[in-house]
């Protein structure tokens, strides 16, 4: 099957940066979370919101489980106010709850939720069914959106630690974010990715491909 030019140098750029990130990470040698002990916080803590295992049961909070621990350390550290600064990722309810965390129990919530299986959703609307996977495959080269399978992979499950794994996840979430990134009232994609990708599409086309996502395995 061929690709676009715009698909592949877009895979190839997620491929380095995801190199470069793991490389970084591989050099620093960061201690891992202990899954056990993220167990409690997760369950008495998170759970009311995104489910004790991690697969949220209100759509409009996203599932955690089997999410890559790393991107989970990452937005627990955005959604954390330091130094006196608005956190880099704003959320009135997140920005509250991971305030009294410290990094060792970021961590062990991280590691807990990657470890617990998702029970992923489904596509709901069979009209849009053709359109999503179109966007999500291939993307629309004529306006230089790119696919998203470039960057979270044929299935969704995205690229450690850079890239999160979308597939099953519920589609009004993925809807909410893209819709975010569009706006700006999400900006903790690393050098604008998503942002430069969701001002491409149309509400149309970004709750196509949500709902595809969802059926994604």
């Amino acid at each position: 099957m061929k690709r676009s030019l715009l698909s592949y140098l877009l895979t190839l750029l997620c491929a380095m940066t995801a190199f470069g990130v793991q490389a970084a990470d591989t050099a620093k040698a960061a201690p891992k979370g202990d899954a056990a002990r993220g167990q409690p916080i997760a369950s008495t803590v998170c759970g009311a919101c995104h489910g004790p295992d991690g697969n949220s049961p209100l759509a409009v909070n996203p599932k955690l489980a089997g999410q890559h621990s790393d991107y989970l350390l990452k937005q627990m550290k955005n959604f954390k106010p330091a130094d006196g600064k608005q956190p880099e990722r704003v959320n009135p309810i997140m920005n509250g709850m991971i305030a009294a965390f410290d990094e060792g129990q970021m961590r062990d919530l991280a590691a807990y939720f990657a470890a617990q299986k998702q029970t992923g959703e489904t596509a709901k609307n069979r009209d849009t069914i053709e359109l999503g996977q179109k966007l999500y495959r291939g993307g629309d080269q004529a306006k230089g959106l790119p696919a998203c399978a470039a960057c979270h992979g044929p299935a969704g499950a995205g690229i450690p630690a850079q890239y999160p794994r979308i597939g099953g996840q519920h589609a009004e979430y993925t809807e909410a974010q893209l819709k975010g990134f569009r706006e700006g009232s999400r900006a903790n994609d690393p050098n604008k990715m998503m942002r430069m990708v969701a001002l491409k599409m149309t509400d149309v086309e970004i709750k196509a491909v949500s709902d595809y996502i969802a059926g994604l395995r």
